[in-house]
């Protein structure tokens, strides 16, 4: 999907370029005023994972709806877009896990409490995905249980220099490199947390802040491993391939038709939310708006399969329209 976003971003800003859209790119401040009703910004940043989801909502929003409104996504992290969204910096902020606890108590400590000043919307169910090197004929299946203990510190060796050959006896004693997102976010944090149970990672994991890394050192390493998104995963599947996950009924392969609370990728399912500052939606029509666009028929649950996660119930969706109206 972030091939065909990258040349879906080229193509809209020639069409928009000639009928006087506002198509602003991540890090630019390029706007041109259409006269539509609606104007302003509306400042998105979070989540690396949901980073393509809603780069794409925001896309069709000021194509198809509102083109003189500015609407900008960032791809910070989950944690750094919290720490961008607690004091009020921006909009909307992009999560690949559930806030806090601390984060719930630093917004009440300014007053914004979660649920009235702050609203949650669980956009999509995304599948974290174990990805290896192309050339890897032999870890294509793995149980869950063995991808947590190869990743849990002291589990195998005192050092972490783990061989693929310590997992199965028929495997390469090559030594096995990880990888996987920083702790700037919230898949980093899902994988610690519920994956690994808050046991300390292997110290010989090699931690990125870009996505794009992780898909570069995988792509040219045969012994290499690594977790993020289903996402990010089905955009570069030229480059990777997604290990089987066996969760005791036998290896399942994430997809849009396993990815699910109930279905068989369920293990390594998670919800992907946004953040709303309801404060600033009752302030400012633009944010409103967008976050309608967000919920309804045409935003998450039209995109989310595009961009490689399950749409949520269409009831919950409606639930959210139903919570935004009662802004106005």
């Amino acid at each position: 999907m972030l091939k065909k976003l990258g040349i879906f971003l080229v193509i809209t800003s020639v069409i928009v370029g000639s009928v006087g859209c506002s198509i602003p790119v991540e890090g630019s401040d390029v706007s041109v005023e259409a006269g539509e009703a609606l104007t302003g910004q509306v400042i998105v940043d979070g989540s690396g994972t949901v980073y393509p989801l809603m780069a794409h909502i925001a896309e069709e929003y000021m194509v198809n709806e509102e083109s003189n409104v500015s609407v900008q996504v960032g791809r910070a992290g989950s944690s750094a877009g919290f720490k961008k969204f607690i004091p009020g910096e921006i909009d909307f902020s992009d999560a690949s896990r559930k806030i806090k606890d601390s984060e719930v108590t630093q917004l009440e400590e300014k007053g914004m409490i979660v649920g009235e000043d702050v609203l949650e919307f669980k956009l999509a169910y995304d599948g974290l995905t174990m990805v290896i090197n192309k050339d890897n004929d032999w870890a294509t299946e793995m149980t869950d249980d063995m991808i947590i203990k190869m990743y849990s510190s002291g589990a195998f060796k005192a050092d972490d220099k783990v061989m693929w050959s310590d997992l199965n006896a028929d495997w390469p004693a090559e030594e096995i490199k990880f990888y996987g997102p920083n702790e700037n976010h919230g898949t980093y944090e899902f994988f610690y947390e519920t994956i690994l149970d808050e046991a300390a990672m292997v110290e010989t994991a090699e931690l990125q802040q870009e996505y794009s890394t992780l898909v570069d050192l995988v792509s040219s390493d045969e012994n290499a491993i690594a977790f993020f998104g289903f996402g990010y995963y089905v955009s570069n599947t030229d480059k990777l391939q997604a290990v089987s996950v066996d969760f005791g009924d036998g290896p399942v392969a994430p997809s849009l038709d396993t990815i699910g609370e109930a279905l068989d990728y369920a293990g390594f399912t998670r919800p992907v939310f946004t953040y709303l500052n309801a404060n600033y939606a009752k302030e400012k029509p633009q944010v409103l708006d967008f976050a309608k666009y967000i919920v309804s028929e045409k935003g998450a649950a039209r995109l989310a399969g595009e961009n490689g996660f399950a749409p949520m119930p269409a009831d919950l969706y409606a639930e959210y329209t139903k919570q935004l109206e009662g802004i106005e």
